[in-house]
C-alpha cells in the first residue's frame, strides 16, 4: 500500500480542476491551477537535487504560494518542515540543524534571517520570488518548467510533516506524523465534525505552519473540495469584514482571535456565518456564549494536539452539546485519563480527574531525534499529553489544565481553569490567567493575572473587589489571594498563554 499527503491536492483537483479552492487579495486560485503549479515546483525542486525522504524546510508566509510549495514538497517524496515566519535566525537555525534539513524554500522578504541561518550550515536555500543572483526563484523558474507526471507515493508510515513544537519548556522538538497519521484525522474530521459541504467558504487566519491550521484549515478543506479565503495577518476588523465580502460559511480559530472578533463586531458588520470551531486552547464558556450571541450560530470546541495530528475530540453538528466539554473523540480514536505520575497506564473511572491520554491512527511516530523523550510519552501504545481531564459517563471529554499548571496549595489540588472561568464572569475582566507562585508555607498560592476590560476603572480596590467575587463562588482553598493586572498575556504561536512566563515574571514578587 502506498499513500501519499499530496493526494489530498491531486485527488480534488481532478475531481473539480475549475473549484476555486484559495481566494486571496479577491483573487481566486483554482484547484487545477495549484496542484499543476504544485507539480512545477515539485519539478524544479527535484532539479536542484532533493529527493525522496529529504527534509524540507518552509519559511513562507500564508499565501497562494504556501500550499503550492507545501505539495510541491510532498509530491516530491521529501518531507515538508514548516517554520513560523516570527522565527528568529537562531530559531531557524536550531531547527535547520536539529532536523538535518538540507534544503530551505523561505519567501523572498524572509531572505535576510534566512540566509543568517542557512549559510552556516552549508543549507541550500530556494526563495519564492526574486532573490540575490545565485538563489534559485522556486515561482519564476517553475514557469518555464515542465510539471511532474509521477507523484513520488510513500509507505503509509512514512515521515510526510515534521512540526516543530513552541518550545515553552526547552528547545523545540520535532513532532514526526506520517502519511498515514495525517490522512486517518483529515479522512475522518471531512464529515464529523467539520461536515463541510462543497460550496462551504472558510476564513484560513490560522498560521498554515501550524498543525491546526495546516492540518483542520488547509488539508481537510482542500480533502472537501470547500474555498479557504487566507489571512496572512489576522486582526478582528479585518476579518470581519472579509467573511462578510466572501460570504464565508465557516470560520476556525483559536479563543484570542474570538475575543477581538468580539471586541470588533457592529450591530451591522456581522457576517453570516453557519457554524464556527475553537481549538488550541480552552474557550471560556462566557466567551462561547457570547460568540454564538453575536453570530448567531453553533459554536463547536474541540481539543487536539500536534502529537496526535491535531485533532482528538470534538463537538460537532448533531451531537447534543455539553457545556464546559470539548465533545467527544473523533471516529477511531480512543481517549483514556490515567493517573498522573504513575509508571504505567492505570486508567480512571468516569468522572475522575487525571492525565488525558489518547491511541489511535494519528498519534505521532515520535520526536525526531529523540527517543528518550519520545519513550517517557508513548506508552503501551498511548500518549501522554500532558493535559488534566475527565470524562463523563457519556465518554464527553473536559480539559483541566495542563498538568505543569496543576497549583498545589497547601497540599490540595487547584486547577486553573475553573477558576478562570470563574473570575472572566466579572465584568471588569477582559481575560484572565490563573497561576501558581512560590509560597514558604503553602507550597504556591493562587495568583489571577488579569487583562481588565476597561483599564481606565483599574483601582486599588478593583482587585479586592474580584477576589471578593472568587471568595464567594469557591472553596477557600481555590480563589486567588492577589490579582495582578496586566495590559495583555503572553500567547504562544498555538494560541496558548504562555503561563511560564507569568509565574518567571511574579515569582519575585511572591517571595519578596
Amino acid at each position: 500500500m502506498t499513500v501519499s499527503v499530496a493526494a489530498v491536492l491531486a485527488d480534488t483537483a481532478a475531481r473539480q480542476p475549475n473549484h476555486s479552492a484559495v481566494i486571496y487579495d479577491s483573487e481566486h486560485f483554482t484547484y487545477g491551477w495549484l496542484w499543476e503549479q504544485a507539480r512545477r515546483y515539485s519539478s524544479v525542486l527535484r532539479a536542484n537535487g532533493v529527493r525522496p525522504g529529504d527534509r524540507v524546510a518552509m519559511l513562507l508566509v500564508d499565501t497562494p504560494q504556501f500550499p503550492v510549495v507545501y505539495f510541491g514538497i510532498l509530491a516530491a517524496g521529501a518531507v515538508a518542515i514548516p517554520l513560523n515566519v516570527m522565527s528568529t535566525a537562531s530559531e531557524i537555525e536550531h531547527v535547520l540543524t536539529d532536523a538535518a534539513a538540507h534544503f530551505l524554500v523561505c519567501a523572498a522578504s524572509l531572505l535576510a534571517k534566512a540566509t543568517e541561518a542557512a549559510e552556516p550550515l552549508g543549507t541550500v536555500l530556494l526563495t519564492v520570488g526574486r532573490g540575490p543572483g545565485g538563489t534559485v526563484d522556486l515561482e519564476n523558474a517553475a514557469q518555464d518548467t515542465a510539471p511532474i507526471d509521477d507523484l513520488a507515493l510513500q509507505e503509509p508510515d512514512d515521515v510526510a510533516v515534521v512540526f516543530y513544537t513552541s518550545g515553552t519548556t526547552g528547545a523545540p522538538k520535532g513532532v514526526m506524523l506520517t502519511h498515514r497519521n495525517i490522512l486517518y484525522n483529515v479522512d475522518r474530521m471531512v464529515a464529523t465534525p467539520f461536515a463541510f459541504r462543497s460550496d462551504d467558504i472558510l476564513l484560513g487566519c490560522l498560521p498554515l505552519s501550524h498543525s491546526f491550521g495546516q492540518i483542520c484549515v488547509m488539508l481537510t478543506g482542500f480533502r472537501a473540495g470547500i474555498s479557504i479565503v487566507m489571512m496572512p495577518r489576522f486582526s478582528g476588523r479585518e476579518a470581519l469584514a472579509l467573511m462578510t465580502n466572501h460570504r464565508c460559511t465557516v470560520f476556525m480559530g483559536v479563543p484570542t482571535m474570538y475575543l477581538a472578533l468580539l471586541d470588533a463586531v457592529q450591530g451591522d458588520q456581522v457576517p453570516q456565518l453557519d457554524r464556527v470551531y475553537s481549538g488550541g486552547s480552552a474557550l471560556p464558556v462566557k466567551t462561547l456564549d457570547d460568540v454564538r450571541n453575536a453570530f448567531g450560530c453553533p459554536v463547536y470546541e474541540g481539543y487536539g494536539l500536534t502529537e496526535t495530528s491535531c485533532s482528538v475530540a470534538y463537538h460537532y453538528p448533531g451531537l447534543p452539546f455539553r457545556s464546559g466539554t470539548v465533545g467527544v473523540p473523533i471516529n477511531g480514536v480512543t481517549v483514556g485519563i490515567t493517573r498522573p505520575n504513575a509508571e504505567d497506564i492505570d486508567l480512571l473511572p468516569a468522572g475522575e480527574v487525571g492525565e488525558i491520554v489518547v491511541r489511535g491512527p494519528n498519534v505521532m511516530m515520535g520526536y525526531f531525534d529523540r527517543p528518550a523523550i519520545t519513550a517517557e510519552v508513548l506508552i503501551d501504545g498511548w500518549f501522554l499529553t500532558g493535559d488534566l481531564g475527565r470524562l463523563d459517563g457519556d465518554g464527553y471529554l473536559s480539559v483541566v489544565g495542563r498538568k505543569k499548571d496543576l497549583i498545589l496549595r497547601g497540599g490540595y489540588n487547584v486547577y486553573p481553569r475553573e477558576i478562570e472561568e470563574i473570575f472572566v464572569e466579572h465584568p471588569a475582566v477582559a481575560q484572565v490567567a490563573v497561576i501558581g507562585v512560590p509560597h514558604l508555607v503553602l507550597g504556591e498560592e493562587v495568583w489571577a493575572i488579569v487583562v481588565p476590560a476597561r483599564p481606565e476603572d483599574v483601582t486599588s480596590g478593583l482587585g479586592k473587589e474580584i477576589i471578593e467575587w472568587g471568595k464567594q463562588r469557591l472553596a477557600a482553598y481555590k480563589y486567588p489571594r492577589r490579582v495582578e493586572f496586566i495590559d495583555a498575556l503572553p500567547i504562544g504561536t498555538s494560541g496558548k498563554v504562555l503561563k511560564r512566563m507569568l509565574v518567571s515574571k511574579y515569582e519575585s514578587d511572591a517571595s519578596a
